[in-house]
């Protein structure tokens, strides 16, 4: 197993909160990270058709069994589980009692909402942070793209040259086996061509701002299907909506949200990407880049337990910062909110237009602006014009950028 960075966060969490909730998409490592965080409690699959008829028709003597705590997997299968969890827990709130995982955030949080408010600590486990791989020193930016970063292909092919070529296999198989699987129960999708369209039509529009019409026009359905089609991606965690910067700084700006793979590797697969050599010449390389990076962001916050918090500015006037966060600071022996900028450019040498675009990236937060941030695909991290430039490998680690 390889060790995850939401390890700490759930056992700081059953501390507090008789229930624990994991969501995240299928083959994350949801059911690794709690099995083996939670040794001492009996594990029980919802997947599984006989325990699940066990609870339906006697949700009593199923939970009989359990009564000092469990791990419910794929709980959203079993929504009444939510309902007689509340009773438990309220006669018993011994914290850390309980934890449920679900790979379908909309059906998990529609029962939590209803019945565990208050009672449950929730987390969203994505597929590994950069952090988590950091061992595999062999790993190039385009292999990383390539592959992607869930776990089933990392454990069993960790630093083999078979690495790439498996990972292939491993998305085919993916997506057959829950992509179409899952997403299609939930949507009741009648032509798998146009769904399998329309995933491929997202993955080319990741690092996008998204375009329902467009899209929509594309897909060859209309538009009130494709929202359904995106919500039910994005509940999935399949996809990630990122949207705008909400403070008005005077100028018109752009609304809609920007599309984003939560996997570059799934991605790079759905866009027809067999190979490293293809992706270092791709278009979208780019772009995939971008959602590398971003995705990298999201997924650093869910690992403390955080809301994303994330954001990216777009105005009428050209000004543009591909991530925009607000950070506290103190001044003057009082807290206030800085914005954080951050521009993304997958090229591994630092130009000159990477330094224009780095100083311009924050223009539009005026005293509220901190030192602009560029994130690059080279393997060098340094200050240069008062821009910091950071190597993507340096994502999130204790690193001082060296002076210019």
């Amino acid at each position: 197993m390889i060790p995850r960075l939401m390890a700490s966060t759930l056992l700081r969490l059953s501390k507090t909160f008789p229930v624990l909730g994991v969501t995240g998409p299928r083959q994350s490592g949801k059911t690794t990270l709690v099995r083996e965080l939670f040794k001492d409690k009996p594990y029980v699959s919802l997947e599984d058709p006989q325990e699940r008829a066990f609870a339906e028709e006697d949700p009593k003597g199923f939970l009989k069994r359990f009564e000092k705590g469990a791990i419910f997997d794929e709980a959203q299968r079993w929504p009444d589980l939510f309902s007689h969890l509340q009773g438990m827990v309220d006669q018993d709130r011994v914290p850390g009692r309980f934890i449920v995982t679900g790979s379908q955030q909309f059906s998990l949080l529609a029962g939590i909402t209803q019945s565990l408010a208050g009672r449950i600590g929730m987390t969203r486990l994505l597929p590994l942070q950069g952090l988590e791989l950091a061992r595999d020193h062999q790993s190039k930016l385009d292999q990383r793209l390539y592959v992607g970063s869930y776990p089933a292909i990392h454990t069993t092919h960790q630093n083999s040259p078979e690495l790439p070529h498996a990972s292939q296999d491993w998305f085919a198989s993916y997506v057959l086996t829950y992509i179409e699987r899952d997403v299609r129960q939930l949507i009741n999708v009648q032509d798998l061509g146009v769904f399998q369209r329309f995933i491929q039509l997202c993955a080319a529009r990741t690092g996008q701002l998204l375009n329902v019409a467009s899209l929509a026009n594309e897909a060859g359905v209309n538009e009130t299907t494709t929202r359904s089609w995106l919500s039910v991606l994005e509940s999935s965690d399949l996809v990630y909506l990122l949207r705008p910067y909400h403070r008005n700084f005077g100028k018109r700006l752009v609304k809609s949200p920007k599309l984003y793979f939560v996997d570059t590797g799934l991605a790079a697969w759905l866009l027809g990407i067999r190979d490293e050599a293809m992706l270092n010449l791709h278009p979208m390389r780019g772009a995939l880049f971008e959602t590398y990076v971003v995705m990298e962001h999201v997924k650093h916050r869910y690992n403390q337990g955080l809301p994303a918090d994330i954001y990216f500015w777009r105005d009428s006037n050209g000004v543009e910062a591909d991530l925009v966060y607000e950070v506290p600071v103190q001044e003057d022996g009082q807290i206030v909110q800085k914005l954080q900028t951050i521009e993304i450019k997958s090229g591994s040498t630092i130009t000159t237009d990477f330094v224009k675009q780095g100083k311009k990236s924050n223009q539009f937060a005026g005293l509220d602006a901190m030192a602009p941030v560029l994130i690059y695909g080279g393997d060098e991290s340094l200050t240069r014009s008062g821009i910091h430039f950071q190597s993507w490998q340096d994502l999130f680690q204790s690193h001082q950028a060296t002076k210019e």
